[in-house]
């Protein structure tokens, strides 16, 4: 009989660790299972436009319209700022649909909850704070705080407190490709600006511009992102300019160690080997696309097709996988079809959002 019930207390007590077991498992997986399942809900709801849903992430519900009651202003005050500073200064698009892009794929790693769009590309560094702006990516490149510094101070004026940096960075990118000559789309908005920044994070996060086909695969795909939308979002390099140093690759593979590019158009290559070797590689820039450079279409994927891509990561897209080439080709011919699936990855990205951990900051600079 002591055997016995020594057997089954020893049993109850298995029981009562595997189930605690259980538990903890089911508790970690669940955030993650959530986000698999949003990654894997389409953007499009059936009629190939971008539909209502959810933003991709823990915690944070994007919604469409949400800004409709508590700040009605919020996105003509955006778009009136954007159509100013592009009006100004035609790069000024790129930079802001960069920026959006800069702060979307930082900190974005479902494993430790960090955010992904939540403004932290805005945060001036501090006394405790390395930010995301001296990172070797966005040193000296990025652009187009100070016009985003006006929305601010313009919608705390209006709606204090309303309006998440995050937010602002959203509808700006989508505005900036809009005065373009680029598509519309609804935003979700929702979002929260995050209370840090990582310089390391944006080192490590952010694709290189010598990036490979399937470096750019992987990086995209771990944020739930497909090949399709990949090679869509690059569309954005149909506006903006680059520095020589970008693009070094493309003038001497076999110096960089980068892959030829099979199909190169030398004439092209020879083009900007005169520019980069008569001025300073640091400061010399040019135009991504040379054939329409401020306006947003489809002529970055003709130029690719002729050899004409000006980063390495670009390039790559039409001649390093056959699976790329095609979705190049099919931009190329057809602009609507390009449109329909930017507008789609434009919010697929934009949903790439963290917990709940958040603020509305009053100054996009700083945390409150």
């Amino acid at each position: 009989m002591l055997i016995l019930k020594k057997k089954v207390e020893r049993d109850h007590i298995t029981m009562k660790n595997l189930f605690n077991l259980f538990l903890i498992v089911l508790l970690v997986s669940m955030p993650v299972l959530s986000l698999a399942a949003n990654f894997s809900e389409t953007c499009e709801d059936g009629s190939g436009e971008p539909g209502s849903g959810f933003g991709i992430g823990f915690g944070i519900v994007l919604e469409f319209g949400l800004y409709r009651n508590s700040c009605p202003e919020a996105e003509s005050i955006v778009y009136s700022w954007v159509e100013t500073a592009v009006l100004q200064d035609p790069r000024m698009a790129a930079s802001l649909l960069r920026l959006h892009f800069h702060d979307c794929f930082v900190n974005a790693s479902a494993l430790i909850l960090y955010f992904g769009c939540d403004a932290s590309v805005l945060l001036d560094d501090t006394e405790g704070l390395v930010g995301e702006k001296t990172a070797p990516p966005n040193l000296n490149s990025l652009r187009g705080f100070e016009v985003i510094d006006s929305i601010k101070a313009d919608l705390e004026s209006v709606c204090p407190e309303t309006v998440s940096c995050a937010d602002i960075l959203a509808m700006a990118a989508r505005d900036s490709v809009v005065v373009s000559g680029g598509p519309s789309w609804d935003v979700e908005v929702g979002r929260k600006d995050g209370r840090t920044a990582s310089k390391q994070a944006a080192t490590t996060s952010l694709p290189s511009p010598n990036s490979t086909v399937p470096t750019l695969t992987s990086i995209f795909q771990n944020l739930g992102l497909s090949q399709t939308d990949m090679v869509a979002l690059s569309g954005g390099h149909t506006l903006g300019k680059a520095k020589c140093t970008s693009f070094t690759a493309r003038l001497q593979p076999q110096q960089t160690g980068q892959p030829a590019n099979h199909g190169d158009n030398l004439e092209f290559l020879e083009s900007l080997q005169q520019l980069c070797s008569t001025v300073d590689t640091s400061v010399a820039i040019t135009q991504l696309d040379l054939v329409t450079p401020s306006t947003f279409d489809n002529q970055y994927y003709v130029n690719l097709l002729s050899g004409e891509g000006l980063l390495p990561s670009d390039q790559a897209l039409a001649v390093q996988d056959p699976g790329t080439k095609e979705i190049v080709e099919t931009y190329a011919a057809d602009q609507s079809v390009f449109f329909k699936d930017f507008k789609n990855a434009m919010v697929k990205m934009g949903g790439i959002t963290g917990g709940n951990e958040g603020e509305i900051r009053r100054n996009c600079r700083a945390v409150n």
